[in-house]
């Protein structure tokens, strides 16, 4: 009966933590396309997330779009391992379509074509995000891959976690 008893509590202490596993994922930063906001070894509690709870201005994790999603990769990423990426929202589905973050295959026109930051009507397509890193200089973001799949979206960066 104590055997039980043990199994039962260690049970009951596992639950809650398989519950806030499923629900929060902690996440370490790799590269400077966060810069100022956040730099590489930093470590930050992100809530999954649909896109439907997701809102321009917030910093998402979302996984690197697949070769055959886009034109242009800087790397492929490694067979069979999940690339993730922290960046910020810029626009989400129905939004008015930010063009000046856009590649002009996505915009209708070329980047000279003086139509201003959105074309007149257009939005952000359903299942899309326009997501853009802090540091222009050194972010791979929507500037050169266009959309990112809402589909890939794991979550919302509620806080950075206190550095080690």
């Amino acid at each position: 009966m104590p055997a039980l008893l043990v199994i039962v509590g260690a049970l009951a202490l596992a639950a809650p933590v398989w519950m806030l596993r499923r629900r929060l994922a902690v996440v370490t930063v790799v590269g400077e396309s966060m810069l100022p906001t956040f730099t590489s070894g930093d470590r930050v509690l992100v809530r999954r997330a649909g896109v439907s709870e997701i809102r321009a201005g917030q910093v998402v994790v979302i996984e690197k779009p697949a070769a055959a999603e886009v034109r242009v990769m800087p790397s492929p990423p490694a067979a069979g391992r999940r690339e993730l990426m922290i960046k910020r929202v810029v626009a989400v589905p129905g939004d008015a379509r930010p063009d000046a973050f856009l590649p002009a295959n996505l915009r209708g026109g070329s980047r000279s074509t003086p139509q201003g930051p959105t074309a007149p009507g257009a939005v952000v397509p359903a299942g899309k995000l326009v997501v853009l890193g802090d540091n222009p200089a050194r972010s791979h973001d929507s500037r050169q891959l266009g959309y990112f799949a809402a589909e890939r979206l794991l979550g919302v960066v509620l806080r950075p976690l206190v550095r080690r």
